[in-house]
C-alpha cells in the first residue's frame, strides 16, 4: 500500500512550459487523433508545440504525420545522447515506434517501459516549447504513474466516446488523476466520435455510439466537457495516409479543435497554465 505521506520528487523538463497528458482508461477512443489534433491547433496558432507519442505498446504518432520506418538523429554531447525530434506542421514530434520494428510486439516489463519513457523525455532535444503534448496508452498502467511521480504535468485531459463501455473504463482513470499522491488537474473532457457527420450532408448528425457519455461523465465529476468533435469517412483515411491537417478541412471537427484550444488557452478550465 502506497504511503499517504510519501512525496515523490518531480522533474521539471528544462525549457517546457506546459506538459499536457492526453489519457483514456479505454483504447479505441481516438486518442492520439485528440493529443494530435491539439499539438496542431496550438502550434497553427503560433505557440512551439511538442508532441510525445508514450504509446510504447501502440504507437500512432509516426503512422499520422507520415513518419513510418523513419529514424530519428541522435549524436553524443558532453557524455549525453542527445536526440532530434521529427518536425512537421511546426510540431516537434518523438515516438518509441522510431525506435522499433512496427511488425515486432513490445514485449517490456513496467520497470523497462518506464525506462525508455524517462529516456525519450530527457534525451529529446525539445528546446523551448510552450506546450508538450504527451498521448498516453490506454489503462492507468506504469507510463501513467512514471509520468504523474516524476513529472510536473500542467494538466490532464481525459479522452472519452459516448458509449457506456468507453465511460466505464474512463471513470478509472479520472480516478487515479485524482488520487491525492500522485495525481494531476484534470482540465476536462473531451468526447471524441460524438457524432458522425456524412461529409456530402453536414447538416446531419447519426449518433452511432449513443449519445451525452461525455456530458455525464463532466457532471458526475464536476469536470468540464472541453468540447465534442465528430467524425465522417474521410477522418481515417486522412490519419492512414499521414495527413492529420486534413482533420481541419471539416467545419465541425475544426470547430471542435477551435473550442478545446480556446479552453486551453483562456483558462476557461478554471486551472492557470504558464504563458
Amino acid at each position: 500500500m502506497m504511503n499517504k505521506q510519501q512525496v515523490f520528487e518531480k522533474t521539471r523538463l528544462p525549457g517546457i512550459r506546459n506538459i499536457i497528458v492526453v489519457a483514456s482508461g479505454k483504447g479505441g477512443v481516438g486518442k492520439s487523433t485528440v493529443a494530435a489534433g491539439l499539438a496542431l491547433s496550438l502550434a497553427l496558432e503560433g505557440y512551439s508545440t511538442g508532441l510525445m507519442d508514450a504509446d510504447l505498446y501502440g504507437p500512432s504518432i509516426p503512422v499520422l504525420f507520415g513518419l513510418q520506418d523513419q529514424k530519428p538523429e541522435a549524436r553524443e554531447q558532453d557524455g549525453k545522447t542527445i536526440i532530434e525530434p521529427f518536425i512537421r506542421s511546426g510540431i516537434k514530434l518523438m515516438s518509441i515506434g522510431f525506435f522499433i520494428d512496427p511488425k515486432q510486439a513490445v514485449l517490456w516489463r513496467g520497470p523497462l517501459a518506464s525506462k525508455a519513457l524517462k529516456e525519450l523525455l530527457n534525451e529529446t532535444n525539445w528546446g523551448n516549447l510552450d506546450y508538450l503534448i504527451i498521448d498516453t496508452p490506454p489503462g492507468t498502467g506504469d507510463i501513467h504513474i512514471t509520468l504523474l511521480q516524476q513529472y510536473e504535468i500542467a494538466g490532464v485531459i481525459v479522452v472519452t466516446t459516448p458509449q457506456i463501455v468507453a465511460i466505464s473504463d474512463v471513470k478509472k482513470a479520472i480516478a487515479m488523476f485524482c488520487d491525492e499522491n500522485v495525481g494531476a488537474p484534470i482540465l476536462g473532457i473531451v468526447e471524441n466520435m460524438a457524432w458522425f457527420t456524412p461529409s456530402l450532408h453536414p447538416g446531419e448528425k447519426y449518433y452511432l455510439f449513443g449519445q451525452g457519455g461525455g456530458e455525464t461523465l463532466s457532471k458526475s465529476f464536476h469536470i468540464p466537457l472541453l468540447a465534442q468533435i465528430p467524425f465522417n469517412e474521410t477522418i481515417c483515411s486522412s490519419c492512414d495516409a499521414g495527413r492529420l491537417d486534413n482533420l481541419f478541412t471539416d467545419k465541425g471537427v475544426k470547430e471542435s479543435f477551435d473550442h478545446l484550444l480556446n479552453c486551453i488557452l483562456y483558462s476557461k478550465i478554471g486551472i492557470v497554465l504558464n504563458r
